[in-house]
């Protein structure tokens, strides 16, 4: 039974100065280390693949180096994790938090950046020892640092895709590239969407030409996907060529496009039965997930060939992916709100191999933070004692890690979160984290995951002040007094905890943690009763919220709500199901016939009329989808799901079914 803090975003500052460590060779040519980051690459679907013998570069990883499965930890958001490995620091100490900030300036909002990060990454680190990094395409390096190396920001694709969304307008230079003048040595293999040729996405992809031939939107998936498989194919050759020319000893290239596949398409990985636009959707990008983890394959084979004898190559995914999962709301199948984090699993993946790599060994239990530490030893530099993680020593051979020093860190004034951003590019780069769910209408505000963190950590005085902090600047915001009722019910300040939890539910009543946290109030104080009804009401209004579930579960050993009282409402319920199945395979007349039924078996069934709308509403009946929440509420005045989407429908909404 815990309270549960609501909502994560934002970071904070600073860089730090150089540090110099100057490492020990013996006279040998020092190692060097390739790092390819694929975000989202699914630890089960590689097994899966690879089984298949569809993937045989990752098959060949592991059977000639070391691997397991890298355990991630929440927020699972790219530019958190990815800077995570990059630092070997958590988020409260590194700062980023979201993809998104708040110009501090304008209150525009801004991609988070370099600026924006507190401690160091490992390209400063390796630079100041006097080594040089290349880094290309990883998150949150724009601005692009001064670096003994080069660095080739995520601003990059961006930057030329503003050109050929604009015209040629030209997007401004600076901050894309270290040194400047590496932009014009780069850009000649930059892919723009507009590259791709319609027989290089058949391969990915069924469609018409007069569909690939369409107008880019990142609203658009088959735009979107266009834009991702250019990405990735520019970083990867970018990479590659920033490795054969600067010979640089950390190289560290990021790939988003198995990510991006996977949000785009992610549910209709090997999905059966589908039916309608479900089916529709199948056959023109059923395959396309698959086709970009063999693509994924087809880049650790270039990178595995661009290796020498003292090179070791990691390849690491930030978190896994839930795939082949049909949403309980088939309209989030519609358009690109379908997935966001929500399925993102905290597993990814980690491969090692090369010079001084055990051959066939598996990791035990790594985590992301244990990434920058075993990079640091296998570059004969010592981890620093505030990076939590450990080197993995398990999967290695010959390498023995420096005494750790006690930091990397050195004081130093940053620059404020606003003090960056107002691009075009930004604007392009908003736009596509719009499109995928990441940003809601209202920018994220303040340091909400830093909260978050402190809360997880049981830091609940930080906490505290952290949430009365962000409520000074936002009164009005329900999560945020949710988020402080949970931080005061963890300090048994019950009283305070629900006169929050009563302005959040007052702002809105769809709140789910609100709920959640009034029932852990209400059963600790002995009241079992309102505790159930609360526990209920936060999965009516969101059936996957799991820790209501799991507490359903403990309590009435049985997570179900709203149960029926006879045997006519037990049968009506399991047409519901079976209706509810059918419509997310996309068999909406299916699922009408079925819910037809059931409201003729038991027509007092609250529940059945929720179902109804749901259906007449992807049927684009919107009248038969009002009618249905009024018998609904008729039935249920309390059910505040059914009044926010019967206003939502009225005022020519979309609504907010579960």
């Amino acid at each position: 039974m815990r309270f549960r803090p609501v909502e994560i975003a934002l970071p904070a500052v600073a860089l730090g100065l150089f540090l110099t460590v100057i490492p020990g060779c013996g006279g040998q040519r020092p190692p060097r280390v390739m790092v390819l980051g694929l975000d989202g690459a699914d630890p089960d679907v590689i097994d899966l693949l690879v089984s298949e013998g569809k993937l045989p570069n990752f098959a060949r990883l592991r059977r000639d180096g070391a691997s397991g499965r890298l355990e991630s930890r929440q927020p699972l958001l790219s530019p958190v994790i990815w800077t995570t490995i990059a630092t070997g620091k958590t988020p409260d100490l590194h700062r980023i938090g979201h993809f998104a900030a708040l110009n501090s300036v304008t209150g525009e909002q801004l991609p988070v950046t370099s600026r924006m990060r507190k401690v160091k990454a490992l390209w400063n680190i390796v630079s100041d020892s006097g080594r040089s990094s290349a880094v290309v395409g990883w998150w949150a390096t724009w601005p692009a640092e001064q670096v003994r190396g080069s660095i080739v920001s995520d601003h990059l694709c961006y930057h030329f895709l503003f050109e050929e969304r604009f015209q040629g307008k030209p997007a401004s230079e600076e901050g894309v590239t270290w040194p400047r003048h590496l932009l014009v040595d780069v850009k000649p293999l930059v892919k723009r969407p507009g590259d791709v040729s319609y027989e290089e996405a058949s391969a990915f992809v069924t469609v018409s030409r007069e569909r690939f031939d369409r107008e880019f939107s990142f609203r658009d998936d088959l735009s979107h996907f266009k834009w991702a498989l250019a990405t990735a194919e520019s970083y990867s050759k970018i990479g590659l060529r920033q490795w054969e020319k600067e010979r640089p000893d950390l190289l560290m290239v990021y790939v988003e496009g198995v990510d991006t596949t996977s949000h785009l398409f992610g549910h209709l990985f090997r999905a059966a039965h589908l039916s309608g636009e479900l089916a529709e959707q199948a056959s023109r990008y059923g395959h396309a997930v698959e086709s970009m983890y063999e693509y994924a394959d087809r880049l650790v084979g270039a990178f595995l060939d661009a290796m020498d004898a003292e090179t070791s190559l990691l390849v690491v995914s930030d978190h896994g992916f839930s795939l082949g999962e049909l949403p309980e709301d088939p309209s989030m199948t519609r358009d690109l709100r379908r997935v966001s984090e929500q399925y993102h699993d905290p597993e990814g993946i980690v491969y090692l191999c090369g010079d001084r790599v055990k051959t066939g060994s598996r990791f035990d239990r790594p985590t992301i933070l244990d990434i920058a530490p075993t990079i640091l030893a296998l570059l004969g530099l010592p981890p620093a004692e505030d990076m939590p993680g450990r080197v993995l020593e398990e999967g290695l051979q010959r390498v023995k890690a420096p005494p750790r020093v006690a930091s990397y860190e050195t004081a130093g004034a940053g620059a404020e979160p606003g003090a960056a951003g107002g691009s075009e590019t930004d604007a392009a780069m908003l736009e596509k984290l719009q499109s995928l769910g990441y940003l809601g209408t209202e920018s994220p505000a303040g340091d909400r995951m830093l909260a978050a963190v402190l809360f997880d950590s049981g830091r609940y005085a930080e906490a505290e002040r952290a949430y009365r902090s962000l409520l000074a600047g936002a009164p009005d915001d329900p999560a945020l007094h949710a988020s402080l009722a949970g931080v005061l019910g963890a300090l048994q300040r019950y009283d305070e905890a629900l006169e929050h939890l009563d302005v959040a539910l007052k702002r809105d009543p769809l709140n789910v943690e609100a709920y959640h946290n009034r029932a852990v109030i209400n059963e600790r104080r002995g009241r079992p009763a309102a505790a159930l009804d609360d526990y209920q009401s936060a999965l009516r209004y969101d059936p996957d919220y799991e820790p209501s579930r799991r507490a359903l579960l403990r309590l009435q050993g049985s997570e179900q709500i709203s149960p029926p009282r006879s045997r006519r409402q037990a049968a009506a319920q399991a047409m519901a199901r079976q209706a509810s199945v059918a419509a997310r395979q996309g068999n909406y007349d299916q699922a009408r016939r079925l819910l037809d039924e059931a409201v003729r078996t038991a027509p007092e069934y609250a529940l059945l009329y929720q179902y109804r709308s749901n259906v007449a509403y992807l049927m684009g009946d919107r009248a038969a989808a009002i009618e249905s929440l009024r018998k609904g509420l008729s039935l249920d005045p309390r059910n505040a799901l059914f009044r926010e989407n019967l206003r939502r429908l009225e005022a020519g909404q979309p609504d907010r079914s579960p």
